[in-house]
Order: C-alpha cells, then sequence, then structure tokens
C-alpha cells in the first residue's frame, strides 16, 4: 500500500497507463502549466513527451471533438475540462456524438475517451465554477459518470476509466484533491460498476456522493463515539440510479437511508433511488430521506455560502430524525478549525 493524495492517485494512475499503454494520451487546458491541474498532471510531459501530454487551446467544443475521433480512432484520450462548468460548451460532442457512437454504428465503433471535470466549492468561486451536474451526465445513455471519494477509487476508478470502450465522465470534487489515503495499483471492471461501503453498522444507512463522504464518516465517528449507534456508510462512487445493489443490501437490514448528495436537490438522483428501494415489496416501509444543497445558485460571498452547504452536522441531525431521536448535541460535535468555504488551510486559489 502506498500513502498518497487524491490528486496523486489520479496522476500515478494517469502515468502508469501512459506508461503501459502507447495509446493513452494525456491533454487539456492547463494540463503542461506548473501547477499541473491541481498537481494532477505533474510530471507527466517530462516522462512522456509533449506528443502524448499537452495543452489545448481554449475550444472546449473542438477539443472535445477531436478526442472523440481519436478515441473512435483506436487512441485512449483523457481530456481535462478543469471545472465541469467549461465542459457545458462541449455537451453537443459528448451527448450527440461520443455517448452514441457505439449504439449507432451497431457496436462495431467504441469511443473510449475519459473526460475529467472538477467540481465543488471554494471561497470566490460562485454560481459558475462550482455546479455539481452529475445527474445530467448520468441520464445520458452510453455515458458512464465515475465519482470517486478516496484516493484509491480516484487510483482505481481512473485505471478502469481509460480501459473502458465507452465514454466515462469522471468528476472530481475540488475539497478531495489534498485528502490522503492508501492506495494499491489495483483495479477492475467492478470500480465502474459497484459502490463501496467504507463503514459497517446496523441502525442506518447512509449513501455519500463526491466530498459528503468524508462528512458522512465524521458523522458516523460522532455517533460512535458519543451515542453508540452505528450504520453503513455507502460511497456512491457511480453515478447511477441502477447501480444500487450494495444499497439495497444495507436497507434491508437497516430499514433506515440518508442519500447525501453534492448536488442540488432537483438535480439529485437521490429521490430517485429511494423509489426504486421502496418499488421493492420488502423494502416499502423503509425511513428515508436525502440532504442536498438548496435548489439556488452557489453564491460568491462567503457570508451568503455560511448555512448553505450540508456537512455532518445535518447529518447527525438527519439520523436523529429517522431514529425518533436527538443526536445534535453540539458540545459533543467536533469544533471547526477552518473557514466553512475552504477545507483546510492548503487551499489558496479560488479554483
Amino acid at each position: 500500500m502506498i500513502e498518497t493524495t487524491f490528486a496523486k492517485a489520479i496522476n500515478q494512475a494517469i502515468h502508469d497507463s501512459l506508461e503501459s499503454d502507447p495509446k493513452v494520451l494525456c491533454l487539456g487546458l492547463g494540463t503542461t502549466d506548473p501547477k499541473g491541474v491541481f498537481g494532477t498532471t505533474l510530471g507527466l510531459k517530462e516522462k512522456f513527451g509533449d506528443d502524448r501530454v499537452f495543452d489545448i487551446p481554449t475550444s472546449e467544443n473542438a477539443i472535445t471533438g477531436v478526442c472523440a475521433g481519436l478515441g473512435m480512432a483506436g487512441y485512449k484520450p483523457i481530456l481535462t475540462h478543469q471545472r465541469l462548468d467549461f465542459a457545458i460548451l462541449s455537451l453537443d460532442q459528448i451527448i450527440n456524438n461520443a455517448a452514441k457512437i457505439h449504439y449507432m454504428y451497431g457496436g462495431n465503433l467504441t469511443c473510449p475517451i475519459v473526460i475529467r471535470m472538477i467540481i465543488g466549492r471554494g471561497w470566490g468561486q460562485g454560481p459558475t465554477h462550482s455546479q455539481n451536474l452529475q445527474a445530467l451526465f448520468s441520464g445520458i445513455p452510453g455515458l458512464i459518470v465515475a465519482m470517486p471519494s478516496t484516493a484509491q477509487d480516484a487510483y482505481s476508478q481512473m485505471r478502469a476509466s481509460i480501459e473502458n470502450p465507452n465514454p466515462v465522465i469522471f468528476l472530481e470534487h475540488r475539497w478531495l484533491h489534498n485528502s490522503n489515503g492508501e492506495i494499491s495499483k489495483k483495479y477492475s471492471e467492478d470500480d465502474l460498476i459497484k459502490q463501496r461501503i467504507m463503514k459497517e453498522g446496523s441502525d442506518y444507512t447512509i449513501v455519500a456522493t463526491g466530498y459528503m463522504l468524508i462528512e458522512a464518516i465524521r458523522a458516523h465517528d460522532i455517533l460512535k463515539k458519543n451515542h453508540g449507534i452505528t450504520g453503513d456508510i455507502i460511497s456512491f462512487r457511480n453515478y447511477n440510479p441502477d447501480l444500487i445493489t450494495e444499497i439495497k443490501e444495507s436497507v434491508s437490514k437497516t430499514r433506515k437511508i440518508i442519500f447525501a448528495d453534492t448536488s442540488q436537490r432537483k438535480l439529485s438522483v437521490g429521490n430517485l433511488i429511494l423509489f426504486e428501494l421502496k418499488k421493492h415489496t420488502n423494502l416499502d416501509n423503509i425511513e428515508a430521506c436525502t440532504l442536498t444543497l438548496p435548489d439556488v445558485p452557489e453564491p460568491t460571498s462567503k457570508f451568503l455560502t455560511k448555512n448553505l452547504y450540508p456537512n455532518y452536522r445535518n447529518l447527525i441531525k438527519k439520523v436523529g430524525y429517522l431514529m425518533k431521536n436527538d443526536y445534535s448535541n453540539q458540545d459533543t460535535l467536533l469544533k471547526e478549525s477552518t473557514s466553512h468555504d475552504i477545507p483546510g488551510e492548503w487551499f489558496k486559489g479560488p479554483f
């Protein structure tokens, strides 16, 4: 096992794929900049040359179309749109071309392209640099949406995405890049079709996406320490409302579920998943709720965002609501060490 950060795990995954397959390419705005897309592409150009690792013009739609063509020609491009918001300009190529190629050509052509997008908040980003639109892509047939929450998944899901013959939208929450974890250099196709159980218990289930997994684990640990209850914490790392086998098994045991999403309420698949769970006759009496952002654009001002973002405190209250208890004694909760709109002192820029 290797101790590393989320960002370095992505860098290692891209490095290992470039090294093992000459058809893999790494490109995107900022790929060869001194900061290397938050550290995820540092050193790659120096190792593999500028014919395989290179920057691009600021023309998102055009370059995404070029990558779709490269995929059809047998290459495996890894394209980075530094923010998901920028990738909106390339939706025509993603939705009308990359996602449809395999179907329209009767399976004779594939489009193995990985499109990296950074999501999530941070001071100064505001409504056009912070959107969590994972549900938009998950609703498009032909697209896979990977949403890693740990360093291990950052590595294994990136490797699996590069090897997959279908286009993959690879979403990285900005607050996760400097999080630490252990990784092994193992991956399989299961990394794109299974969710990951992070903690186990019998009292409740929390299904969390992206950075919300960190908050869910904090809530779990506080509830265990101070109230003696434990639950299943599931990383919803593949944003697909059909991939809920692990969730069904957990809820069959706990009968209580919270779906915690980084997106706004209307842009979450949480309610759809809860509906799917309740369709099963043995799960029709479960207690369920969601925790998301409100349905408003994310403000720029930290004074307006102070109580906007859900966290472990909200999750503890939700667990209490489902279990008909009050677990929100503020004296027992962790003290906040940083401002609410940055994940740590390392966070130095609006992007």
